[in-house]
């Protein structure tokens, strides 16, 4: 069984949990989510409470990047759980240049699946490493913002912020 450690952390959203397994960073919760957010995510591993190095490693850099000082994450990650198409699409988002926004159907385009756009806007919504893997960067073909698991709000602020630097 897989081990999960969290801890809460507020980065001026709201409470985010922050989770981490032996490999790597594996969970950033929307704000205000909590725990139930996480255990969803990861229904067979085992969730105990506290802040290992690599989460505040984790932690120090969402602080930078929400501070507008850091645009890429250098924190190991892992993913956990997911099918080959939804990995697929998340190796896809750590490509998108910060600051810059694509559309779901020019993700699907990047990954040569050009029909699977509503997979494809599946996969993202799935993404369990919100904001170091960044799905917030992709939007509707129409410039709209579209959904976010942060919320419309979070989303927009962190487009904007990008857009200053």
């Amino acid at each position: 069984m897989t081990q999960i450690w969290y801890q809460t952390y507020d980065f001026g959203d709201g409470e985010q949990v922050v989770a981490a397994a032996d490999a790597g960073i594996a969970f950033i919760g929307a704000p205000e989510a909590g725990i139930a957010e996480l255990t969803h995510f990861f229904k067979t591993a085992t969730v105990s409470q506290d802040a290992t190095e690599l989460i505040e490693q984790a932690v120090q850099q969402l602080r930078e990047y929400r501070a507008g000082q850091r645009q890429r994450f250098d924190v190991a990650t892992t993913v956990l759980a997911a099918t080959p198409f939804q990995r697929q699409v998340w190796r896809a988002l750590t490509h998108i240049p910060y600051g810059q926004t694509i559309s779901y159907q020019q993700l699907a385009d990047k990954i040569n699946r050009p029909n699977a756009v509503r997979a494809v806007a599946s996969a993202v919504a799935k993404n369990p490493i919100m904001e170091i893997v960044a799905c917030h960067r992709v939007i509707l073909s129409t410039g709209q913002t579209g959904q976010y698991r942060g919320g419309a709000a979070m989303k927009k602020r962190l487009l904007a912020m990008e857009k200053k630097v």
